[in-house]
């Protein structure tokens, strides 16, 4: 199966901290990959090296087949209508209500009134928030927020999404919905996804078909989850623990 999106030894630092040391990792198109470590470790920076944000220092980065490394901001429009980003605070635009927010990446297409507020009905009911439409994002709670985000992501029918802390400040039962989002994504629609994350137990478990551990600008870990519990790997082993710590007392107070 060919990768749809590749690091290809990739380097990047900001001033005197390595971010990315050497970094080498492949997404089979239509799975769902994981990038576990905990915060401030780097995750996000992958992501955003991705769609163009950030250029690597050293090192290729290939999507769909094309190199994007070198790539010039009109070629990158091409790679991001493709390839969308959901941020972990979900971006959307205080003044557009969820409708508005959604058909924002179709307002520069050639399409007309009729067909956007079709595609807009349509992703609204995909993520089953439709009853939101008129709101304003203020009116949200962040799951929910989130989850017109994905809307958003979805209207420029793309062909990858990338999720940054999906699950993050959301309560458990939103957290549910939201891994049940992505994994319906992936079957529904056969989208490529990356989901970067520091929790296993309530998100890269529900929805990741592979995982990777990030350390020290390195992945000290890539494979299944089965193969991450399994991991005699010491960093793999403290962070599944540390984990599981975690999962634990959050359900005492569930």
């Amino acid at each position: 199966m060919p990768y749809f999106i590749e690091f290809i030894d990739v380097y990047k630092s900001f001033g005197d901290r390595t971010i990315l040391d050497g970094v080498s990792f492949g997404v089979e198109k239509g799975e769902t990959f994981a990038i576990l470590g905990p915060s401030g470790v780097g995750k996000t920076v992958m992501l955003t090296h991705v769609v163009g944000l950030l250029k690597p220092d050293k090192g290729r980065i290939i999507v769909d087949g094309q190199d994007i490394t070198e790539m010039n901001e009109r070629a990158l429009a091409d790679i991001r209508r493709k390839v969308q980003l959901v941020f972990q605070s979900g971006a959307l635009f205080d003044s557009l209500t969820v409708a508005e927010n959604v058909a924002f990446p179709l307002n520069d297409t050639n399409l007309g009134t009729d067909e956007i507020d079709r595609r807009v009905e349509e992703k609204l009911q995909l993520v089953e928030i439709s009853d939101l439409a008129g709101l304003m994002p203020s009116e949200l709670s962040t799951g929910m927020k989130r989850a017109v985000a994905i809307a958003r992501a979805l209207a420029a029918e793309p062909q990858a999404i990338l999720y940054d802390e999906p699950t993050t400040m959301v309560d458990p039962l939103m957290s549910q919905t939201i891994n049940k989002l992505i994994r319906k994504m992936q079957h529904q629609l056969g989208l490529t996804q990356m989901v970067v994350t520091h929790d296993i137990a309530n998100c890269a478990e529900k929805v990741a078909d592979h995982v990777a551990l990030l350390h020290q600008g390195k992945f000290v870990f890539n494979g299944t989850m089965k193969q991450l519990y399994a991991s005699d790997h010491p960093v793999a082993k403290e962070f599944v623990e540390e984990d599981l710590i975690r999962f634990e007392k959050e359900q005492e107070f569930a």
